[in-house]
């Protein structure tokens, strides 16, 4: 007699990206509702974080001026955004990964036109000094610097993960990836151009919109396909 043949299990999703996407949602929802009432509370901590960091940028014009070329150059939106093309091109060129290139690419996109959409919806003030060291222009919340670096560097972490980097480049990418980050985020109140919130509000959204565009993708194109 010859046993009886044993069906192999079936393959179960990783429920861990729905429930991170799910739990991302509801804290830049609370957050959201928070500002967009002037949540006293809320409203108060942002005032007392953002005088300070101001206080520190007029008493120190030296790290204003670094805080400045960071937020100008390095991580300006415009530059995280041609890293974001730099990805896509080595993907396609690379791996002939023509689906994934474009759904990072569109996923770049997209996180930049719900920032922008909330920003015209929300329509928070910026803060308003009587010495200012910086400026910038349209509505603060959410924070399109953090957003859009955030965007970034999840998805070209993503890629590299998805693609099997070798550790030393992983861990690389992850270090550079939290300095840039946080690195942004902390620029944009030392210069007194963001309320604290506004920060906090990139950085939830952009990583709501990296774990949503990770997770369709696996359910859309499988983890085996580019």
């Amino acid at each position: 007699m010859h046993p009886a043949p044993v069906d192999s299990p079936p393959r179960t999703r990783d429920p861990r990206p729905a429930r991170a996407s799910a739990v991302l949602a509801a804290l830049f929802a609370v957050l959201l509702v928070a500002v967009a009432v002037r949540w006293g509370p809320l409203m108060t901590l942002d005032r007392t974080l953002a005088r300070t960091a101001h206080r520190w940028a007029v008493a120190d014009p030296g790290p204003t001026h670094v805080n400045r070329v960071l937020t100008d150059w390095v991580w300006d939106p415009w530059t995280m955004r041609g890293l974001c093309a730099v990805a896509v091109l080595w993907v396609v060129w690379r791996h002939d990964a023509w689906r994934l290139g474009l759904w990072v690419a569109a996923t770049c996109a997209l996180g930049t036109l719900i920032q922008q959409g909330l920003k015209a919806a929300v329509d928070r003030a910026r803060p308003v000094w009587p010495d200012p060291v910086d400026s910038a222009h349209y509505a603060a919340f959410p924070s399109g610097h953090a957003m859009t670096a955030t965007v970034v560097c999840g998805l070209v972490l993503w890629l590299l993960h998805r693609f099997g980097a070798r550790p030393f480049v992983w861990r690389t990418a992850c270090a550079l990836a939290a300095v840039s980050v946080v690195g942004v985020g902390l620029t944009r109140l030392w210069l007194g151009v963001h309320w604290p919130s506004d920060v906090l509000g990139g950085w939830l959204l952009a990583a709501l919109t990296v774990t949503v565009a990770m997770t369709a993708y696996g359910r859309l194109a499988g983890p085996s396909h580019g």
